[in-house]
């Protein structure tokens, strides 16, 4: 019996790098997208409740407040932070699922112009037909149409979903 060696060609070694590297590639799409993706999120939504007279800690602390209920808000920095943790959470999910959905289903990947938004819009609506209405903050149960609300729609549509097409697509090949 022959022991596996490291000989360039040979199918052990070869299948093992194969497989690093995609796994590589999977984090590099999954960190990226999503990292990006999060903290582009998280900086329009801290700007944009800011010129509203929002404090920017209630940005996040609004977001903890779906873990912890109302008492997120009386919390400081402490509950601030982990807010921003449970965001990052969500947005690496979020890329995550899209690129575990691109391994099954190659045409996201060749149709980006088009599976970007409507990923983003996935995204949203995930977030309020879903997720928002089994927070711990009854404030956050019920989406009504507005300003920031349309506005929120529209990033996810052309920004956020784009993102994390992006660099599943980048890192694929």
């Amino acid at each position: 019996m022959q022991a596996a060696s490291s000989i360039p060609g040979d199918n052990v070694t070869d299948r093992s790098l194969k497989q690093t590297i995609h796994q590589t590639k999977a984090w590099a799409a999954i960190l990226g997208g999503g990292g990006i993706a999060g903290l582009i999120d998280l900086t329009y939504a801290t700007t944009f409740y800011s010129l509203r007279g929002v404090p920017a800690i209630r940005v996040p602390q609004s977001i903890a407040s779906g873990l912890l209920g109302p008492e997120a808000y009386q919390g400081g920095m402490r509950t601030a932070a982990l807010g921003v943790v449970l965001h990052f959470v969500i947005a690496l999910g979020a890329a995550c699922v899209f690129f575990l959905a691109s391994r099954q289903l190659p045409f996201l990947l060749q149709k980006p112009l088009l599976s970007g938004p409507v990923f983003g819009a996935g995204i949203y609506a995930f977030m309020h037909l879903v997720v928002l209405p089994l927070s711990a903050n009854p404030r956050l149960h019920h989406t009504t149409v507005s300003f920031p609300t349309v506005s929120d729609f529209v990033v996810h549509v052309l920004v956020l979903g784009p993102i994390i097409v992006f660099f599943a697509r980048r890192f694929s090949r």
